[in-house]
């Protein structure tokens, strides 16, 4: 991105009075989870040639999605529609254990690409299930993250949506209750759900470490930091993607006059850009970075100079492949 970044710098400079500014936030885009999953789709179809299934979307994102379709991998909702004995990978949100019974089921070779984050979550919700206890899941119904949690232990989770919610659940017993949280949600939402959960429950248990994962956390710390100096902030992330639409969220709470989420430049809309001297620029964590380079260009093209870059924390986590991919590779 050194065509369109001016030097990086680590801390917010507010900039003159009605001075046209561009600030791109960092860390923002592709996480080590979204990597893994998407270089593992790309290995497998080099590996086993096309079609390689793929049960839901490998990560929330359109383009990803429709690059690798066109690559040859075949996206499915469900396992019955995947040819009996094919190749089909696990999306980065992970599934649950009635799925991986299903495949076994159908002598599908299945690859795992759940994010190990996700997993984490899961061993978590098994680890408090043996103990007995409780489990309130913090997140969003639908999602595919909390369905595959929820089934790791069904008759123990109960789902807890936001902070009102936690004013309403009702536990069995309040001596023997946890909680966990899908990885991508907003980190001050969450918290104060769980605060309102230990003011209702006081014994309520904490998992071993924070659920929500570091990107995710990491990217909402890095756009409250741009949006604090901003007339508007544009998230590049896909409708479905929890954690872009979170930053939006986070970026107005944190000061930013306007946010709004855009797929890609072609969705920025140039009334947002009237009367605006400053903008801040991210991208969820299943973005890639070309994306945010067409919103810079789309930018430039409009009278805006060359986007400033602010770096909050750098990011060199990286994650093993599948080790079921990694053994077919080794053997080619």
């Amino acid at each position: 991105m050194a065509d369109q970044l001016t030097s990086t710098v680590s801390l917010p400079h507010p900039g003159a009075p009605g001075e046209k500014r561009v600030v791109v936030a960092a860390p923002r885009g592709y996480c080590a989870g979204v990597d893994r999953a998407v270089i593992t789709v790309e290995k497998a179809l080099d590996r086993y040639g096309p079609p390689v299934y793929v049960r839901k979307q490998i990560v929330h994102n359109k383009h990803v999605v429709e690059d690798l379709a066109a690559r040859g991998a075949i996206f499915v909702e469900e396992l019955d529609e995947v040819p009996e004995g094919s190749t089909v990978v696990f999306s980065a949100h992970g599934v649950s254990p009635a799925v991986r019974t299903e495949a076994g089921g159908r002598s599908l070779k299945t690859i795992d690409a759940t994010c190990p984050l996700v997993t984490k979550v899961h061993n978590e919700a098994r680890r408090f299930a043996r103990e007995d206890r409780e489990i309130l899941l913090i997140g969003h119904a639908g999602h595919e993250e909390v369905e595959g949690t929820s089934g790791v232990a069904p008759e123990n989770i109960t789902l807890v949506q936001s902070p009102e919610e936690a004013d309403l659940v009702e536990v069995k017993d309040p001596t023997k209750v946890s909680w966990l949280s899908q990885t991508t949600l907003s980190v001050d939402e969450t918290m104060e759900t769980v605060q309102r959960l230990r003011a209702r429950f006081p014994l309520l248990q904490d998992p071993p470490s924070d659920d929500i994962c570091y990107a995710t956390s990491n990217r909402q710390a890095a756009v409250k930091q741009i949006a604090a100096h901003s007339d508007l902030v544009i998230v590049v992330g896909s409708a479905n993607s929890s954690n872009s639409v979170r930053l939006v969220e986070v970026a107005l709470d944190a000061g930013a006059k306007a946010a709004h989420r855009v797929d890609n430049a072609g969705e920025v809309d140039l009334a947002w850009l009237d009367g605006v001297a400053s903008v801040g620029v991210t991208s969820g964590a299943s973005v890639p970075d070309d994306l945010v380079r067409g919103v810079l260009d789309l930018l430039v093209e409009q009278g805006f100079p060359v986007a400033e870059e602010e770096r909050l924390a750098e990011e060199n986590l990286v994650f093993a492949l599948p080790p079921e991919l990694r053994k077919d590779l080794k053997e080619t």
